[in-house]
């Protein structure tokens, strides 16, 4: 049985092409294949066309769109430059991790007592200028490996040092005179706020941020509201606010009068005003993160609009600033955030009033040091002894081409020689071990020179959890400090050699009867606890 001929089917019956005129047979011959193949395109090509075209037009909608907003947003924010008013500041510690390759960043929020737009009374006068009043201040520090955050209320009737004119750049903390707290901003706005707080503390402020009472409503509203809890029923006449015990979901101007209540709820001090503050802030994390408002364009612009409309900020936060930070901090468990109340007394020269504690001291420390609050712990990238350990960054210098030295900044005996037999096992040139100045420290720090981080990152990437620092002052060699809980070293993925590192027989722990706690609220914490 011979095959079927071409042009037919296999009982015979020709072939016949529907789209012919006629049904006439099919044509095979190079002529009809292109004719049929023009007649193809010929129908799918309008559709094709048409789908180019609008999603090009798509494109460029929401590239001008996006080009709008963000013209619109960075236009918003009124700027202040106060850099010439700070005078002689702190060192900034600028200690980079060396996995995310960025620093710490701290920003003083300011909530300014303007009643512009709330009905709470007179507006006041140019920004800055006597008169306006710092209602809340809050000293926000986010660690350099991005995985935890601080966040520090001071209280507005803190009688602290400060200098005794803001317009002197030589009246500081030290030569100052005792004043309230929220008086700094009254006589000098932000300048004077954060000249007395980096006098006191010495941490360095990177950014500040000043928000309106008008511009917190527009902010809580454009949230849809949030989701506050009081023990008790709120009938306050002064804030205007009626609210019954438990939890209740309040809009903006409602918000207000909660953070600002005191006269008839607790024990009617700024204290109490914090606690309820804090817990505010926490509802707030919680109701931004649970409502996707990243995956809402248009609830995240209106809430971008309401924030910036009512910002003035220094000249270097813009919205491409703020959007990095942003960016950064995504990956932060909200059980990270921590909201710290600072410890105070009473001031015995005035009841009404409140002084720090001594114990305040260890919260600026370890915001200068970029440390975990004492008795609290935060997450730590999983490493391995056994094997090498891998970082974000690609370690891109060999370990024989660093040059090192090595000190012992812990007060234990024998650590940095250890140190050092880590680093040379693995290739390093270590120059010299020696005992450091006496002052102890926490951690492993690696300093650096000009041209010299890509090395930096490669020492560091030995003792997990180390950061590095650049110093303008060194040369070629890199400066190890060991420091207490200082981490055994590991093996790194372009070590040099294959000898094991020996086992560690040296150990510099703090000792935990020198460490106190300090109670933090953390962001995730249930708002009616």
């Amino acid at each position: 049985m011979s095959e079927p001929t071409n042009g037919s089917a296999q009982g015979g019956t020709p072939s016949q092409d529907a789209s012919a005129p006629g049904g006439g047979t099919q044509d095979d011959s190079p002529v009809g294949d292109r004719s049929r193949r023009h007649q193809g395109k010929t129908h799918r090509h309008p559709w094709l066309r048409r789908s180019l075209f609008g999603v090009a037009a798509l494109l460029v909608v929401v590239l001008v769109l996006g080009i709008a907003a963000y013209v619109k947003l960075n236009g918003n924010i009124s700027r202040v430059d106060i850099t010439n008013a700070l005078g002689d500041r702190p060192q900034p510690a600028a200690t980079t991790d060396a996995v995310t390759n960025l620093p710490p960043v701290n920003i003083m929020v300011m909530g300014s007592d303007s009643r512009e737009g709330t009905n709470l009374g007179k507006g006041q006068t140019e920004y800055g200028m006597t008169g306006a009043r710092s209602d809340t201040n809050l000293v926000v520090h986010l660690a350099a490996d991005r995985k935890s955050a601080i966040v520090v209320s001071i209280p507005r009737d803190s009688m602290t040092m400060a200098p005794r004119d803001c317009q002197n750049k030589k009246d500081t903390v030290e030569n100052g005179v005792m004043r309230q707290w929220n008086q700094n901003f009254t006589l000098g706005g932000p300048a004077c706020t954060i000249r007395t707080f980096e006098g006191l503390t010495g941490i360095f402020i990177d950014h500040f941020v000043v928000i309106d009472f008008r511009g917190f409503q527009k902010m809580v509203d454009a949230l849809g509201g949030v989701t506050v809890c009081t023990p008790v029923a709120i009938n306050d006449k002064d804030s205007h606010l009626v609210l019954p015990a438990g939890k209740s979901k309040v809009n903006g101007k409602q918000a207000l009068g909660y953070v600002r209540v005191r006269k008839t709820v607790g024990d009617g001090s700024d204290l109490g005003r914090i606690d309820r503050q804090q817990a505010f802030l926490s509802s707030v994390v919680q109701e931004a993160t649970k409502s996707s408002l990243l995956l809402r364009p248009d609830r995240l612009f209106r809430f971008l609009d309401a924030a910036t409309g009512a910002m003035t900020t220094d000249t270097k936060l813009d919205i491409g600033e703020m959007k990095d930070i942003a960016q950064s901090v995504q990956a932060m468990g909200t059980d990270q955030i921590r909201f710290v109340k600072l410890p105070t007394t009473v001031y015995q020269p005035d009841p009404n009033r409140v002084q720090w504690l001594p114990s305040a001291e260890s919260i600026w420390k370890s915001i200068r040091e970029d440390k975990a609050l004492p008795g609290t712990k935060v997450p730590s990238s999983p490493t391995s002894t056994s094997s090498p350990t891998t970082t974000a960054a690609a370690l891109t210098v060999a370990p024989g081409d660093i040059s090192v030295r090595v000190t012992n900044d812990s007060g234990v005996a024998g650590l940095a020689k250890q140190a050092a037999a880590d680093l040379s096992i693995q290739g390093f040139k270590v120059q010299t071990y020696l005992t450091g100045t006496g002052d102890k420290t926490s951690g492993v720090l690696v300093r650096y020179g000009p041209g010299k981080k890509a090395a930096a990152l490669t020492v560091a990437a030995v003792f997990p959890g180390a950061k590095v620092k650049s110093d303008p002052t060194l040369g070629a060699t890199l400066e190890v400090s060991m420091g207490l809980d200082s981490p055994d070293a590991v093996e790194i993925p372009n070590r040099e050699g294959t000898e094991p590192l020996p086992k560690p027989s040296v150990t510099a722990k703090s000792n935990p009867t020198d460490t106190q706690t300090i109670a933090a609220r953390t962001a995730n914490q249930d708002i009616c606890s």
